[in-house]
């Protein structure tokens, strides 16, 4: 049986469970040397991701008619945009899943439990289904859905509510933790409210684009599209540039260039004529260019975006270069954001809108002052967005302060000040929802520091919180079970079967193949292959997949099962199959979620 989770937003893979009459299966993660000891190892399409928002898992051959019952944990970020949180879950089935000999009667249910951070103003938008309200209070919501259907959903569940309020305002959430830090968590949160007149800041951007030969067909072409629809959304008074390299650079204009129409005209164009060159990806030198173009700015926000699908060398010392010249710049340092390739197009226009529309910059925590007992895990508190609201978080230990005061320099360069209000994280576990964040940014700091005390930090964050790793594999447990009679537990049943099903003691352990995303490929950089060239032919099963999954987005529904686990759909209970997704949209602010859908095959009598 064959078992696909896709992920369509920002995702991350907590754990599968099947369980069978004879068996159960689990996943667990362990740490890089715990892994060596392990003999059997899955081979690459038993276990992983097909691509990068599809993870797969295949359990051994299973009987027709067998009972079975699967349970999937991740975690998704939730989408922002205008002031509206929205949440999509995959709840559709291709036509195959329903049998084609006669009508039967299922049931299907949705439960919804929605905890925010903000008390009051939460207002709930739209709903893909008929959601019934069974509670709200306090900033807590849950809703219902139950239906007797004859097909299986053809609707992916989408769910989206705002966050009523004009201006800009936050609060802090604290959380007392029990873990291997020993420190408690907090976590500050800033919206920037739904006044869509509220004037931004001016810009100065430079666009680094790599065009070495790696970059060919399809991921320079997106870049160029959504550089050209970034150029659009500047304004008048805005000023860019475009610097073009691979073992060279080429520059749009020698110097910034206001954004009139005349040219964004000529800089589409420009852009346009490019194509990819060969030689090597020499990163440093259209750094270099870009932060001496942006080192006189006084009264706009400098930033710098930089797409490349490479590994270079050099690369931590261009970074520690780079940090050391924007600390000396001070606050008005220019702000780099950097993209991989995968889904180029929609992520730049998502980041350049969100980038393109600062409303509050150079932002201070008075009590991050002078304080040891706090730890805030970011180097940089970085600006509040119209398209995000934002989140700064980190440990502290002790007591925390009582008043916080927050200031900043809003879009017409005056200073904005706050007092934000404190209260405790009742029913949300920070913990949970900013692990994946804190990971990734802790692997950052273990790679560019060289520290192996935050390689060890990592690993044990991810076996806590079940999120993938650098530094940790993920393994599948076999666990067989047994049937036996009462008499061997010392007692005996009256009435009904007199067996019991006891787990074996000892699991078999399987070490999937590596999930994490690695720290790049220098010789694949240096012989200018392209990403993905080199990956290996997929089993047949994972095609039909990946190619019922590709019409997604122009309506096609056939995407939320393989052949394997369809079949097993259509052994289900004829007088009820429910699928169950319970949602805990926890923490509004930080628009992270966990998610966890079971899905059972009944016995016929129940």
């Amino acid at each position: 049986m064959w078992i696909p989770l896709l992920l369509e937003f920002q995702g991350s893979i907590l754990g599968v469970e099947v369980d069978l009459p004879t068996k159960s299966y689990v996943t667990q993660l362990i740490g890089e040397q715990e892994s060596k000891g392990i003999g059997k190892i899955a081979r690459p399409e038993d276990g992983g991701f097909l691509k990068p928002h599809i993870f797969t898992l295949t359990i051994p051959q299973i009987d027709g008619g067998t009972n079975i019952s699967i349970k999937l944990r991740w975690s998704q970020k939730l989408s922002y945009n205008a002031g509206r949180f929205s949440l999509t879950v995959p709840f559709c089935f291709p036509e195959y899943v329903t049998p084609a000999i006669k009508k039967i009667s299922k049931k299907e249910k949705i439960e919804l439990n929605v905890n925010s951070s903000v008390a009051n103003g939460i207002l709930c938008k739209a709903a893909s289904h008929p959601l019934k309200e069974i509670r709200r209070h306090e900033g807590k919501f849950s809703f219902l859905y139950e239906a007797e259907i004859f097909k299986w959903s053809n609707t992916d569940f989408r769910f989206s509510y705002s966050v009523s309020s004009g201006n800009i305002f936050g609060g802090i959430l604290l959380q007392s933790l029990y873990d291997y830090d020993q420190r408690d968590m907090f976590c500050i949160y800033l919206f920037p409210g739904s006044e869509k007149n509220r004037k931004v800041f001016k810009k100065e951007v430079v666009f680094v684009v790599d065009i070495s030969e790696s970059m060919q067909g399809r991921p320079l072409e997106s870049t160029k599209s959504a550089i050209s629809a970034a150029l659009s959304k500047l304004s008048p008074e805005d000023s860019f540039n475009i610097i073009a390299f691979s073992n060279e650079a080429f520059q749009f204009s020698t110097s910034m260039e206001l954004a009139s129409k005349d040219a964004i005209e000529r800089a589409s164009a420009w852009i346009s004529t490019k194509y990819t060159v060969g030689g090597s990806t020499n990163l440093f030198i259209p750094l270099r260019k870009a932060a001496d173009m942006l080192s006189n700015t006084c009264d706009s926000i400098p930033m710098i975006f930089l797409v490349t699908d490479g590994s270079v060398k050099d690369e931590r010392n261009i970074c520690h270069w780079m940090q050391k010249r924007l600390t000396n710049q001070g606050v008005l340092s220019p702000s780099i954001h950097t993209f991989g390739i995968d889904s180029i197009e929609v992520q730049m226009n998502k980041l350049f809108s969100k980038g393109l529309s600062t409303v509050l910059t150079n932002i201070t925590i008075d009590a991050f002052d002078d304080r040891e007992e706090i730890e805030v895990y970011s180097s940089r508190i970085p600006d509040l967005s119209l398209e995000s609201p934002l989140t700064i978080y980190g440990r502290y230990q002790g007591s925390f302060p009582d008043n916080l005061k927050v200031t900043g320099i809003l879009g017409d360069l005056s200073s904005f000040t706050m007092d934000l209000k404190i209260q405790r994280a009742k029913d949300i576990p920070l913990d949970s929802v900013l692990a994946r964040r804190q990971i990734d940014l802790l692997t950052a700091q273990a790679w560019f520091s060289e520290n192996k005390r935050f390689e060890e930090e990592v690993a044990k964050l991810s076996i806590q919180t079940c999120n993938i790793s650098e530094y940790t594999r993920m393994t599948l447990l076999e666990k067989n079970k047994m049937l036996k009679t009462l008499k061997h537990f010392g007692a005996w049943k009256k009435k009904g079967d007199p067996h019991i099903v006891v787990e074996s003691e000892l699991p078999e352990m399987i070490l999937l193949q590596r999930l994490s995303v690695g720290f790049g490929d220098l010789i694949a950089t240096a012989e200018n292959i392209r990403p993905g060239s080199q990956e290996p032919e997929l089993p047949e099963v994972a095609k039909i997949f990946i190619k019922t999954t590709s019409n997604y987005f122009g309506g096609i529904c056939n995407r939320c099962c393989c052949m394997g686990c369809s079949r097993c759909c259509s052994k289900m209970n004829n007088q009820c199959a429910t699928t169950l997704t319970q949602l805990c949209t926890a923490l509004a602010c930080i628009g992270c979620l966990h998610c966890c859908s079971q899905s059972c095959c009944p016995n016929q009598d129940d």
